[in-house]
């Protein structure tokens, strides 16, 4: 059974900048408050780490499936993980120095102890998701050098279209 949730947030700061922020997922374990870490392994694929319950983490790896510059990002998770989802991050400008970001997030729980635990983290996924675009809010308009020229700022390998 496929479950879906939307969020959307304005963040004050411009397009292309937030893309790039958010292009280099190893920026999330800033943001988001369940995933411990996320690794690059290859130019569109990435290995993720979600922390669960009772120190149980789950592990599962992803593809990028689209990145247009400055518009969204798009993925899924690959075929051999524990955890099934998909989802995209839209990026529309509404000013010069503020945008509105959608998140769109499809996700499978698998069955079994890791399937309990990963429903346990999944209690709730459209507050969880909203929690986490308004930490990323917090942390890109309060922290003063933010992403201009910082190295976290420097998008994912590959960044050209791809369907």
């Amino acid at each position: 059974m496929s479950n879906q949730v939307t969020a959307s947030i304005t963040v004050l700061d411009n397009v292309a900048d937030l893309y790039r922020w958010w292009a280099n997922f190893e920026n999330f374990p800033r943001f988001m408050e369940h995933i411990k870490s996320v690794h690059k392994t290859g130019e569109r694929t990435s290995h993720w780490v979600m922390q669960g319950p009772l120190g149980v983490d789950v592990s599962w790896d992803a593809e990028t499936t689209r990145l247009d510059e400055n518009e969204r990002i798009a993925w899924n998770s690959k075929d051999n993980g524990p955890l099934k989802t998909s989802g995209q991050v839209v990026f529309k400008p509404i000013g010069s120095n503020e945008t509105e970001i959608t998140v769109t997030l499809n996700y499978d729980p698998p069955a079994g102890a890791v399937g309990e635990a990963v429903a346990a983290l999944l209690a709730n996924p459209e507050g969880r998701l909203k929690d986490d675009l308004e930490r990323f809010k917090v942390f890109i308009e309060s922290t003063s050098t933010r992403i201009k020229g910082a190295p976290e700022a420097q998008p994912a390998a590959g960044s050209e279209s791809s369907h």
